[in-house]
């Protein structure tokens, strides 16, 4: 009877010590996690501080730590009505040039396309290529592909200044600056939610735009699509980014928070349709502009036609 009541304690005891030592290691295993995933964001371009790549130097250090408020969640059976669109964000409007300025990072604030470069670059978002011919975001891009098409080089002949009347080869690099971005194509869907009965909107993707000019007489002669961004991939890297807009310096908003309330101005170059064709293929000039704002009036007078008043 006492060898049996011992070894129930004995194995009781055994149960215990096993219990806590699985604890012990259960806790140890999760602060090693912890300890890894600390180093790897602090290795990741995409929430460094010091490199002054995603997150300028002098930024808030509320705008820092902040994350992307998600979109309300939408099931595809409340989705009576859906139209998708393209737009044209031309830089040169002033209503626009938050996006553009400064040209050149100061004090914490960065153009978009200063952000946007250096994301891909980084690794942290993904490029697509083919922008012309393919918005479904199909061909990625390497950072080193997209380093490639930045940064070109020509060679030119050269008059020697110590020899004059002979020339020699020399080798031109030049890379796309944030000046040199003018506008950007913006891919969304409009659609009304029976669910919530509102009107909304998701940004899908966005390209930047670059001046193409005439090999012979350098005058710009339209754009040149350099590549597509998934919009939800870049959210988080926009919304650590502030904007200066108006008059008071204190309260900036991110990119992710002008672009959420719509603080852009833009037209509609193409809308979802039969013929899979953009305005500008049935319509030129102010033409094609009327049709721009004939979309844009279609798309509210239908959410309006939907309520009785």
């Amino acid at each position: 009877m006492k060898m049996y009541v011992q070894s129930k304690r004995t194995a009781r005891t055994v149960a215990v010590v096993y219990t806590e030592l699985s604890v012990a290691i259960k806790v140890l295993l999760f602060f090693i996690t912890l300890f890894f995933a600390v180093q790897l964001a602090a290795q990741n371009p995409c929430v460094g501080v010091d490199n002054g790549l995603i997150i300028g130097p002098e930024s808030h250090g509320a705008t820092k730590m902040r994350k992307p408020v998600p979109y309300p969640h939408v099931r595809e059976a409340d989705v009576m009505w859906a139209q998708r669109i393209w737009r044209t964000l031309d830089l040169r409007e002033k209503m626009n040039h938050p996006y553009y300025y400064p040209e050149v990072p100061n004090g914490g604030l960065m153009s978009l396309f200063d952000i946007i470069k250096g994301s891909v670059l980084g690794g942290c978002v993904t490029a697509f290529d083919n922008p012309v011919l393919d918005d479904e975001f199909k061909v990625k891009m390497t950072p080193e592909q997209v380093s490639n098409l930045l940064i070109s080089k020509d060679v030119v002949d050269v008059e020697d200044p110590f020899n004059p009347g002979t020339f020699r080869r020399d080798t031109i690099v030049s890379e796309i600056q944030s000046s040199d971005v003018l506008a950007y194509w913006i891919k969304e869907d409009w659609f009304f939610d029976k669910q919530r009965s509102v009107m909304d909107v998701r940004i899908l993707g966005i390209c930047p735009l670059v001046a193409k000019k005439d090999p012979n007489t350098g005058e710009a002669i339209g754009y040149r699509p350099l590549f597509w961004i998934y919009f939800p991939q870049l959210r988080p890297v926009l919304v650590r980014h502030e904007v200066y807009i108006g008059q008071n310096f204190a309260q900036r908003l991110s990119y992710d928070d002008i672009f959420t309330k719509r603080f852009f101005g833009s037209y509609i170059h193409k809308q979802s349709n039969v013929y899979d064709r953009s305005v500008s293929s049935y319509m030129t000039g102010l033409d094609a502009l009327l049709e721009s704002e004939a979309i844009k009036e279609n798309i509210m007078n239908f959410e309006h036609d939907l309520w009785h008043f």
